[in-house]
């Protein structure tokens, strides 16, 4: 899934976050964001297994109302394992404007007009968007330390606290990057909802299992 972007971000004056770039695992392409809820929003899209591609603003939607052309680029579009396609808006935790909320009215009608989807972004519990911040620096295949997905599965064969698994590993400084890898891949499984650390309980995620929801 790749396609240019037809409008680019703006600077604004003031934010905290200037617009920039996140390196996606998923595609290994670069992904624009444009404010703090995107980025949050494409971490957590990036390391969710029924995510295949995913693009910022590939298409800008033009329509008439009230006698004036209005415009709206949707910030992602994101393709799926069952083939679909989501246009998706990432308003953040205050919600959509008046002004988003009226042309997310619009584009949801054009998305469905050619088989898509439109939503806004999903709400990230703040636990699991702390998880994925950590994970997500992890995420590059070098940080796999060369370990196979066999060798993480027979360390975390059965529920066993994070540190302990990297043991079975070797020395945790090598391997606790594996581990990390492995749980933002989905080689490895852990309760999102609850705050990472050492005393975790991970487990390895079947192979087969794995591939029914696998990213490529």
């Amino acid at each position: 899934m790749e396609c240019p972007m037809v409008r680019s971000f703006p600077l604004r004056r003031g934010r905290r976050l200037a617009p920039g770039w996140w390196w996606s695992a998923t595609t290994s392409h670069l992904v624009g964001y444009g404010s703090a809820a995107m980025r949050d929003a494409v971490m957590m899209l990036d390391q969710d297994p029924q995510v295949t591609g995913m693009v910022s603003r590939p298409v800008e939607l033009v329509w008439e109302e009230g006698g004036r052309t209005v415009t709206h680029a949707p910030d992602l579009a994101v393709a799926l394992v069952d083939g679909s396609i989501h246009l998706v808006d990432c308003p953040g935790s205050s919600g959509p404007s008046a002004r988003l909320a009226s042309r997310a009215r619009v584009a949801g009608l054009c998305a469905q007009d050619v088989g898509w989807e439109y939503r806004f972004a999903d709400a990230a519990d703040p636990v699991a968007l702390a998880n994925g911040r950590w994970l997500s620096v992890y995420r590059h295949p070098r940080c796999s330390a060369g370990i196979p997905a066999a060798r993480l599965r027979e360390a975390f064969a059965s529920p066993i606290a994070l540190f302990e698994g990297a043991l079975r590993l070797g020395d945790p400084i090598a391997t606790l990057p594996a581990v990390y890898h492995g749980l933002w891949h989905g080689l490895l499984s852990m309760a999102w909802d609850h705050v990472l650390s050492e005393e975790t309980p991970v487990v390895a995620v079947p192979a087969r299992r794995r591939r029914e929801g696998a990213r490529r």
